[in-house]
C-alpha cells in the first residue's frame, strides 16, 4: 500500500491487543494500481467528499463510490488492483486473522471466518466504529486499550455478521442485481435532478424492470435503497456547495431539493453527523491547519 500511496501514519502499532495496527484519519493523493496479498486484513472507512472507486481481482469487479458511512474489506491474502479518485482523506485498520477468529469462536460455531471483498460497501455500523478507533489517540493509557480492546471485538462481529461467509447477510463477491450501466443511467439521472421529486416508476423505467424488482436488484447492486442513493446524492452535492462557495444554508437546501432548512439539516446530520454549519467550520478548519 505504502508504494501506491506512501506509509500510513500508524497508530500505537506496538501496544495493540493481537497485532493489530491502526491508522489516524489521514490524506493521500489517487490511487492506481496493483495491491499485493497482504499478511493481515485491511480495513478502510472514508471521511472526503465521495470519490469513484474501481476494484477488480481476476473475473470479480466493483463500481463503487468511497464516501462517508461506506466502508473497504481486503481480507488476507487476497489481491487486486484499485483504482480510487483523489485526494481522499481515509483511515485504516490492520486486523489480525487471529483476532478476527478468536471473536468468531462465539459466533460462527467453530467454523473458520473468511471475510468478503468489499469497496465502497455501506456499512454506517462499521464505519462509525472505525471512526472512534482512528480518533483515539492515547493507547498508552490503561482506559485506552480497554476501550480499543472493546471496540475492536465490537467491530470485529459486525464484520463477521455482515461482511463474512458465515454471514446471514452475506453475498458473493461477484455483483448480481443491475449491471454496471444500468446503475451509472439510473444514478445519472438522479444526479441531474437533485432539485426534483423523481418516483420509483421514473427510475424502473429507465432499464425496463418493475418497481419490485428494479429495488431489489438496485439493492444487491449498490447495497442501497434508490431512496438513500438518492439522499446520500443530495447531501454530497450539499457538502461540495458547504465547502466551495458561500451560498446560505436555505438556498443550498433548496438547490439540493429540500423546501425547508430543517428537514435539510435533519437528512444532512443523519448521513454525515453533524450539522450543514459544522460541516462548513470543519472544512474551514482544515484548511487552515
Amino acid at each position: 500500500m505504502g508504494r501506491l500511496v506512501g506509509p500510513p501514519p500508524l497508530l500505537a502499532p506496538d501496544s495493540m491487543p493481537d497485532g493489530v495496527r491502526l491508522t489516524r484519519r489521514w490524506r493521500h493523493e489517487a490511487m492506481k494500481g496493483a495491491l499485493p496479498a497482504l499478511s493481515d486484513h485491511v480495513l478502510a472507512t472514508y471521511y472526503s467528499a465521495p470519490r469513484d472507486l474501481h476494484w477488480r481481482s481476476g473475473e470479480n469487479r466493483i463500481v463503487a463510490r468511497a464516501q462517508i458511512d461506506s466502508i473497504s474489506i481486503i481480507p488476507q491474502d487476497h489481491d487486486g488492483r484499485w483504482d480510487i479518485a483523489g485526494p481522499i482523506e481515509v483511515s485504516h485498520i490492520f486486523l489480525t486473522d487471529a483476532r478476527l477468529q478468536s471473536c468468531a469462536d462465539g459466533i460462527a460455531n467453530g467454523k473458520e471466518v473468511r471475510l468478503i471483498d468489499r469497496a465502497g460497501f455501506a456499512d454506517p455500523v462499521a464505519a462509525g466504529l472505525m471512526r472512534m478507533l482512528s480518533r483515539e489517540s492515547s493507547p498508552d493509557i490503561q482506559s485506552s486499550r480497554l476501550f480499543l480492546d472493546h471496540a475492536i471485538d465490537l467491530l470485529c462481529v459486525q464484520l463477521i455478521r455482515s461482511h463474512s461467509s458465515v454471514s446471514a447477510l452475506a453475498t458473493t463477491t461477484k455483483r448480481r442485481g443491475l449491471a454496471d450501466w444500468q446503475v451509472k443511467r439510473v444514478t445519472d439521472f438522479m444526479r441531474e435532478r437533485l432539485d426534483q421529486d423523481i418516483s420509483l416508476g421514473e427510475l424502473a423505467g429507465l432499464v425496463n424492470l418493475s418497481r419490485h424488482h428494479f429495488c431489489t436488484s438496485f439493492r444487491l447492486a449498490t447495497g442501497q435503497t434508490p431512496h438513500e442513493r438518492f439522499m446520500h446524492l443530495r447531501i454530497d452535492r450539499a457538502r461540495e456547495m458547504l465547502a466551495a462557495s458561500s451560498a446560505s444554508i436555505t438556498e443550498i437546501a433548496l438547490d439540493v431539493g429540500y423546501e425547508t432548512p430543517s428537514a435539510f439539516t435533519a437528512s444532512f446530520r443523519k448521513i454525515t453527523a453533524m450539522t450543514p454549519s459544522d460541516y462548513r467550520r470543519e472544512f474551514s478548519r482544515s484548511l487552515a491547519a
